[in-house]
């Protein structure tokens, strides 16, 4: 389940459809939140997500966590009903406590300096060390290049991470490949844990519907 706005701005966000208003599509046409975002109450969500059949839910935006209270409701009828949950933010958010349970776990994606946004607005350590001290959650990094590793040693260093991934950053599937490429070996040797972006290899920057 994608939700529209974000607090952040990164350059190579790869869904700017659900809060960049000033950005504009490849094909040239501005996006419009009136087309992009949608109302809805929970009872409609939650039946349309119950009647996929799927074990797992994933929330993700945007960032979903600006409107963690409100999706309180819905986390509960969907554990209610055996699903679990899975939200994946920037990790700029505190995570309300009434979320911090069994059945949810957080994919916490901290930006890096080339993502664009100034450090205050993009780490928020009191957000991060919450994060870090929650079983089960995962810290998930976009990299391009070895300085992004050191950055990210940085990171886990100062908040105590322990659950560390590194993804390659790009929108077309040479860009994922290169740099997945340049950085295997080193990211090996740090004893962290490596994934591609199984989407843009397929899919390359085509939208979903």
């Amino acid at each position: 389940m994608r939700l529209g706005g974000c607090n952040l701005s990164c350059r190579w966000c790869d869904t700017p459809y659900t809060w960049d208003w000033q950005g504009v599509s490849d094909a040239g046409v501005a996006y419009d939140p009136k087309a992009e975002l949608h109302r809805r109450d929970i009872p409609s969500v939650a039946d349309e997500l119950l009647g996929l059949g799927v074990d797992l839910v994933v929330i993700s935006g945007g960032e979903p966590l600006n409107q963690q209270a409100r999706l309180l409701p819905l986390v509960d009828t969907l554990l209610a009903a055996s699903v679990e949950v899975e939200f994946e933010t920037n990790g700029t958010r505190v995570p309300d406590s009434r979320l911090v349970r069994d059945g949810v776990r957080f994919n916490v994606s901290p930006k890096l300096s080339h993502a664009g946004d100034p450090v205050g607005k993009r780490i928020v350590p009191q957000a991060l060390r919450r994060f870090a001290v929650i079983p089960g959650t995962t810290f998930k990094f976009v990299c391009r290049t070895a300085a992004d590793l050191d950055e990210v040693q940085g990171l886990v260093a100062e908040f105590g991470i322990t659950s560390v991934w590194i993804m390659p950053e790009g929108q077309s599937p040479d860009d994922v490949e290169k740099h997945m490429r340049e950085l295997v070996d080193s990211i090996i040797d740090r004893g962290w844990n490596v994934t591609t972006r199984l989407h843009t290899l397929v899919w390359g920057a085509k939208r979903g519907v």
